[in-house]
This record gives structure tokens, sequence and C-alpha cells, in this order.
């Protein structure tokens, strides 16, 4: 279609060849004219699909989104309103839960008898306004001063409630009114693929740290120091100090503790935790007596041992002089009285070196190694006791706190 009928085409190409010089001004007029209505009608529809998109645009952001597409923003407009079900909202339900722990154990040196203190850190979740945490119990196993950190930056030190190594849990407690504390979920309820997101203090310095992914197996068995744990694999971000920290669901819901990473150059993504209808037990054990029922006790206070032994392992004497390894154990600190220990004959300064017939190198293997038998089990004991090997029989009874 022609904006231009015959004559009028003919006319300006005449004008524009110097025809008729004396009306250029007015040609020139008109082809302006024309160009600005052409304009102008563009523009008109461009404001229209404007209009009608940002009418789109503000139907979008009102409308009812699932959580996953409200991660990004829908628009850059600062009046732009986060959804309720947005993962910062999770986390504002959440993180005030979670604590930092820093702790000091007494460490003895593998080379000497010299003895010293070192900090180690770790998470802990809050699942009581009147300050009762739970943790993992490698992360305040030891410990002689536990400290806790809230996210507000407030201080307190901390009590040991109560601890059981085989589910890896332990409950302390700080004097404290009117915190936040963590919704308690069912982990049972979990699926592969399903969103949660970690809390935690990673590397000790970083307390209040955020990380979000999805569960990627459940029930995994993972050997951890020797004892054998049912654990959920989650692939988000986890961390050295993450340990005891939460695991939430989309609901904000406390669905695990996190207990694990497993670390290499090569290994990325892969970090656990205990499920928390696992523990459920547990941490009712804890809060109401103290310890886990029904959990096997030997009796003894242990720490880390290391002998030296002459002993060839190719059996010529004739290089025994040159041949030294280090023979490594738990040496027993402390016998309790009356227990199976006690009864047994063990004695402070012997290094336990096997537990029923399986070698031992720390004072965690011979925890783990009693915590794989059941209450009333008789096991055998490998001892060096000045310099000789000797084998005890013990009749382990069930665990019930500290006296």
């Amino acid at each position: 279609m022609s904006f231009f009928n015959e004559n009028s085409r003919d006319k300006i190409y005449e004008e524009m060849e110097g025809k008729q010089p004396s009306t250029k001004g007015s040609v020139v007029a008109k082809i302006l004219s024309i160009v600005l209505l052409l304009s102008l009608g563009f523009a008109s529809g461009s404001i229209y699909s404007t209009i009608t998109n940002n009418d789109n645009t503000e139907e979008a952001v009102s409308s009812d989104l699932p959580l996953i597409d409200n991660f990004t923003p829908v628009s850059s407009s600062s009046t732009t309103t986060v959804s309720p079900n947005s993962f910062s909202a999770v986390v504002d339900k959440t993180a005030n839960s979670v604590v930092e722990i820093s702790l000091y154990t007494t460490q003895s040196s593998m080379m000497s008898s010299y003895s010293y203190q070192a900090e180690t850190n770790g998470s802990g979740v809050i699942i009581s306004a009147d300050g009762y945490i739970i943790t993992n119990n490698h992360v305040v196993e030891g410990a002689e001063e536990i400290n806790v950190i809230l996210r507000n930056g407030d201080e307190y030190t901390a009590e040991l409630v109560g601890t059981d190594s085989k589910t890896d849990i332990a409950i302390i407690k700080i004097d404290a009114t009117d915190l936040s504390y963590a919704k308690i979920g069912n982990s049972d309820n979990a699926l592969v693929g399903d969103f949660v997101m970690a809390i935690g203090n990673p590397l000790g310095k970083l307390g209040g740290t955020v990380t979000y992914g999805y569960i990627s197996a459940l029930e995994r068995e993972i050997t951890i120091e020797g004892k054998n744990m049912n654990l959920m694999q989650v692939d988000a971000a986890v961390n050295p100090g993450n340990s005891g920290g939460g695991l939430f669901n989309a609901n904000g819901e406390l669905i695990g503790i996190v207990s694990a990473k497993s670390t290499g150059y090569d290994v990325e993504g892969l970090g656990f935790a205990i499920p928390i209808n696992d523990i459920s037990d547990v941490i009712n054990d804890l809060l109401t007596h103290g310890y886990a029922t029904n959990r096997p006790f030997l009796g003894v206070k242990m720490s880390d041992a290391a002998q030296p032994s002459t002993i060839n392992p190719y059996g010529n004497s004739i290089f025994d002089f040159f041949y030294q390894q280090m023979q490594y154990g738990a040496r027993i600190e402390e016998v309790y009285e009356n227990s199976p220990a006690d009864e047994a004959g063990i004695k402070v300064g012997d290094i336990i070196v096997s537990v029923n017939g399986n070698v031992v190198s720390s004072s965690s293997d011979v925890s783990s190694e009693i915590s794989n038998c059941e209450v009333g089990d008789t096991i055998e004991i490998g001892l060096i006791r000045d310099n000789r090997t000797k084998t005890v029989k013990v009749t382990l009874v069930e665990y019930q706190g500290e006296k």
C-alpha cells in the first residue's frame, strides 16, 4: 500500500530535481510531516506493547510462584515484593536458631608425654527457648570449656547435658531465655531431590553461613571413626566447622544435623547429615536422663597414646636394633570405681591396642568398638602393660552417665 498518489509522487520528484525551486521548503516540510506520522504510528505500537508487558510483569510478581522460581527476583525494580516462600524468608525463619561453638580440649603429643590445649570449633542448633542446644558428640567430646556465640553476637558458657557417641549426638545448655529455636520437621518425609539448606560455622570463623542444595540420597551407610551410620547425603556446601549445624527443608523445619563431609582433592558436593527422626529418642534420653539408654559402658577415661616398639616384622633379629616403629593405642588415664574395667583389673597407664581382636590405634577407635557392642556382652581387650602384652575379659554394663 502506498501513502502517496501518482500526481503527488511526480510532483515530489520534480521538486527534488529542482524544476520548482521556489517550493523546496514546502516539499521538505511535507516529507518531514510524513516521516513524523509514520514514527508516531510505530511509537504508539511500542507504547501499547510496553504497557501490556508491564501489566503482565505485575501479574507475574503478584502470582503464587513455586519456591524454586523465587530464588531469582522476577523484576529488578526496588519496589518488587519478594514472596513469603522465598529463600531469604526460610533463612529468616531458621538462622537465629543456629549457633557457633568453640571449645578447648587437652591433647597429648604422640611423640612424648607433653600435653597442650587445642581450640576446636563447630556448630549447634537451639531446640528450646530456654537454651538447650543439639550438636555432634565429636564436636564437644573431651571439652574442658564450651563457649556458644549466638547470631546476634551474644556469648555464653555452656554446660554439657549429655552425649551419645553411637549416634554422634550431644546436648549442651546455656543460661538464656526467649531464644529463637528450630522447628523440628519429619525427616521420614524427605525425598531425593528435595530442597535443603545448611546453616553453620564453616572453618570455625564464618558463623551463620547459609548454603543450599538438594537431597542427593537417603540412608547412605557411611563409616565414620569406626561407626556405621545411616546418613542423608546432600550437595549443599559443607566444610569443617559445619558439624553440629542444622539441615532445614523448604518450610524452615529442622530435618537433620550436619555430621560429616567427604574430603579429597577430587571430591565436591558430598555432605552428610543425621536424619532428625533417627535421633529423636536419643535426644529425649539426653534431655531426660543425661545419657542415652541401652548403651554399653567400659568405665575408663582414655587419651591417644603412642609408644615405641622394636618388634621386627621381618622376623630376623639381626635387624632389630635398626628397626623401630610406633605402636599406637589408647592410654588409660582413669578407671572409674566399680566399673567393668575396674572389676577386670584394667589399670591407669595401660594401653589398649585391640578390642575383640580388632587392632585400635586411638581412643576414638576403642570407643567405636565398644559402641558396636551390646549391654551384657563379654569382650576381650588387648593391653600393653610394662612393655608386655596382656588380654583381659570385660563384661559391659549399661551406661548411666558420669558418676
